[in-house]
């Protein structure tokens, strides 16, 4: 199986340059994160044309995540249980509504009998922001729910944008992350806990340069600098990660006009 993950930011405007990527790289499942369209309006159409099936779980102009996938799309599972919901705006830092609102941030099923999740984890906005909160107990509820999936002994993948770098060597510079998310202990504590429960940080080979880097800001020069981050994760359990052939981080899906600012990450497999 091909299995790739890639944050688009933004379906609509990424269409054309999605469906060419699905004819180019061939995934058997693509997870997708911030589709930014709503529930109904994924283009699936356009890739039921190419073989794909598609699940979608979108909320408008925020967030959003999709599978697609041409290896059966069975049991499909928008959100999950204990998802502790944002009680703020979508793009607010502060909780401004009486009760939390789930968003759509994940979504799994069954492909090819192993049990894919993608998942778009909340940003944090800062340490000191009430989103930062939310963002760790996002992550320790969705590590109870993976940890259900894996107790069943079937084959699970957590596929998607983690805005977490696990490690210093995930960043171009830690220096230049001091007081910011993404790197915090707390963070890396929860991806780690996740990582605990039964599955393996499938980390892929750069296709240019010696960083694994899936993210780079729109700003001028930082892609060509090589000035990005590792935020989008691969976490297989032991029977994916042990049968793992190859995996590799598509730069060329950054480069051009119009990218998305992440680059798709892609695993093949045999099970």
């Amino acid at each position: 199986m091909r299995l790739a993950t890639w944050n688009v930011n933004s379906v609509k405007a990424r269409l054309p340059r999605l469906l060419e990527w699905l004819e180019l790289a061939g995934p058997d499942v693509l997870c997708l994160q911030e589709t930014k369209l709503a529930a109904d309006a994924f283009p699936a159409g356009e890739v039921k044309a190419l073989g794909y099936d598609t699940a979608h779980h979108g909320e408008g102009r925020w967030n959003g995540v999709a599978l697609l996938s041409r290896a059966g799309l069975d049991d499909v599972r928008r959100g999950f249980d204990g998802d502790p919901g944002w009680s703020g705006e979508p793009g607010g830092e502060e909780p401004l509504l009486d009760e939390p609102r789930r968003e759509a941030r994940a979504i799994s099923a069954v492909c090819g009998g192993v049990r894919v999740w993608s998942v778009y984890v909340p940003n944090g906005r800062t340490p000191e922001s009430a989103h930062y909160g939310y963002k760790l107990n996002w992550l320790a509820a969705l590590r109870l729910a993976v940890a259900a999936d894996l107790a069943t002994g079937a084959p699970v993948a957590v596929c998607g944008d983690f805005n977490v770098a696990p490690a210093d060597s995930d960043v171009f510079d830690i220096k230049a992350f001091a007081g910011a998310t993404h790197v915090t202990r707390p963070e890396r504590d929860a991806v780690a806990a996740l990582l605990d429960a039964g599955l393996s940080d499938i980390v892929p080979k750069p296709m240019k340069g010696p960083n694994p880097f899936t993210y780079w800001d729109y700003r001028a020069g930082m892609f060509h600098q090589d000035k990005g981050m590792r935020i989008d994760l691969v976490c297989a359990s032991p029977t994916i990660a042990g049968a793992v052939k190859g995996a590799y981080i598509d730069r060329e899906a950054r480069k051009g006009k119009g990218p998305s600012d992440h680059a798709p990450v892609v695993i093949d497999f045999d099970i």
